[in-house]
């Protein structure tokens, strides 16, 4: 039950964020809410560390900010292709072995993929993910592996990943 306090703040967190009420008929119904969400999560046993991210944070930062830049690159590659006049644009399906193990790390991986502009998720397979792609050259399976290495690791799931070297540029 240690993840139990970090869930409600973050349950709080989110309500906060969502209504901005600070009334006290809705605080007090916030307060139920929140109360209510934690004891039924209790009774389902879903109070966990899969369920309470919130020690992950740092990790996730680091992540987000990473597939950020991932993002910007892949929109300058998309916006290339797209204006050549070459047409260079070759869709392609893929089949990408993930190593992630958590649910949440599959989920956050398949999830970047499809973030990451000129690539789409389009099935899951156990241990492996149907990938299209829009440049056949950029769908090589290897190509995401260092995407997913760092969502196992940002979902706590793998170890820290290797700093950038030649086999990830």
């Amino acid at each position: 039950m240690i993840y139990l306090p970090g869930l409600a703040l973050a349950l709080a967190a989110l309500w906060f964020a969502l209504s901005g009420q600070t009334e006290a008929i809705f605080l007090a119904l916030a307060a139920f809410s929140v109360l209510a969400t934690l004891w039924l999560a209790g009774r389902l046993r879903i109070i966990g560390r899969e369920a309470s991210p919130y020690h992950r944070a740092p990790q996730l930062a680091a992540y987000v900010g990473w597939l950020m830049i991932e993002i910007v690159k892949a929109n300058l590659a998309v916006i290339r292709s797209v204006l050549d006049p070459r047409h260079t644009i070759s869709p392609a399906l893929v089949n990408v072995p993930a190593e992630c193990r958590s649910d949440l790390a599959k989920a956050l991986f398949a999830n970047s993929i499809t973030l990451t502009p000129g690539t789409v998720t389009v099935d899951v397979e156990p241990g492996m993910f149907v990938v299209h792609a829009l440049q056949e050259e950029n769908a090589r399976a290897h190509s995401f592996a260092p995407m997913d290495r760092k969502a196992a690791w940002a979902a706590g799931a793998g170890p820290k990943p290797k700093a950038r070297g030649k086999r990830d540029a």
